[in-house]
């Protein structure tokens, strides 16, 4: 689940950390009240879950009330990266001396949080990354111990030469791992954090995902989540508890399994094809959540076939056999449907599907290959 930048704001600000301050609005005269509030020069942000929003002409600059009241009324409903702008943070502008970078992430074949630091902030980390990669300074944390004041200070001497400058950044550092680690966070990010004129370090952005498998334990995080952020098939698959992720491709995918579906869509790619869609159904014989993705997959207007890869452990093929019917019977689909069914009570599968005159094979090649060639 990802935060609005004010949202993550909050948690930053929660551990301690020295953060700009900044109030969101959703019209232009709140804005303009907001800037006059804080008086000078402000920052108008749009606030979406996506990058690159300066570039897309979702961040002014606005040298008083007026002119950010100017602004928002152009960033209030623009797109970006297909998602709609419905609210704006109003910040007063700061005095920048130098922009850094620090973030943390899951060291998943590490099995271990990573920091990461960089003297260049205020651009695309992933840029840096690739043009000049000796510029990012990584440590892996150990969980059991957390980030120690050592570990933190010989980072933050990485981004500050000056001993008062690295002593607020070390702090920043290990107050932002309290609040990656404290509020189940796959990612949290600051991007720049600044140095002033004055001395003073903090964070101007912050940018936080949490771990979905985290919300359960934490509904004061899970209660940030931002439902006009999420597209109609994301909403629909999270309440259905399918894993679902929508790609560019025409080949519609309903897997039952996180490996067999990544195995599924490396195959259609392998003989031509490009899937439309990561969509796992899990382990669940529930035959409603059949409908659902279904219903997930149809309403996609580029998906020219519908591929049904389901390999039956946990999951009954039958179970899965009757959504599929159920489904046909209850949506137009307009696109062919191709099926393979193996494992628990198969035959049994294929009879229910025989008699709603669909068919099944065994093949997982075979399924595929014939998929991708009704895709075109």
């Amino acid at each position: 689940m990802d935060l609005h930048e004010y949202q993550a704001k909050e948690l930053f600000r929660a551990a301690g950390m020295a953060v700009n301050p900044g109030e969101v609005a959703d019209d232009p005269a709140a804005v303009r009240a907001l800037a006059g509030k804080y008086g000078g020069r402000v920052v108008v942000k749009a606030q979406v879950h996506s990058g690159g929003r300066g570039k897309a002409g979702g961040v002014k600059l606005a040298a008083g009330a007026d002119e950010a009241a100017l602004h928002a009324g152009a960033i209030l409903g623009m797109e970006i990266r297909g998602l709609t702008v419905r609210r704006v943070l109003v910040s007063p502008t700061e005095d920048i001396a130098t922009e850094a970078y620090a973030g943390i992430l899951v060291d998943r074949e590490g099995q271990c949080p990573v920091l990461m630091v960089s003297a260049e902030g205020g651009v695309d980390i992933e840029e840096v990354a690739e043009t000049n990669p000796e510029a990012i300074h990584k440590l892996r944390v150990d969980p059991r111990y957390g980030l120690m004041p050592h570990q933190a200070w010989e980072l933050a001497t990485r981004l500050y030469s000056d001993p008062a400058l690295a002593r607020q950044a070390a702090r920043i550092l290990t107050q932002l791992y309290a609040a990656f680690t404290g509020n189940g966070a796959s990612m949290a990010e600051i991007n720049p954090l600044i140095s002033t004129g004055t001395g003073e370090v903090k964070a101007i952005d912050a940018k936080v995902s949490i771990d979905d498998n985290e919300l359960f334990r934490r509904p004061a995080v899970a209660a940030l989540r931002d439902p006009d952020s999420e597209s109609e098939a994301d909403a629909k698959a999270r309440a259905a508890g399918l894993s679902f992720v929508k790609l560019e491709g025409n080949v519609g995918c309903c897997v039952n399994g996180a490996g067999l579906a990544m195995a599924t869509m490396d195959l259609v790619k392998y003989y031509g094809g490009e899937p439309a869609n990561f969509l796992d159904i899990g382990g669940s014989s529930n035959p409603d959540k059949v409908v659902a993705a279904l219903e997930i997959i149809t309403a996609d207007p580029g998906v020219k076939v519908i591929l049904f890869n389901i390999f039956g452990g946990i999951t009954r093929c039958d179970d899965v056999a009757r959504g599929i019917v159920e489904a046909v019977g209850r949506l137009e689909f307009g696109v062919p449907l191709v099926i393979r069914l193996t494992g628990t009570n198969e035959e049994r599968a294929r009879e229910i599907l025989a008699d709603a005159g669909l068919a099944a094979v065994a093949s997982m090649d075979e399924v595929v290959r014939e998929a991708v060639r009704r895709a075109g």
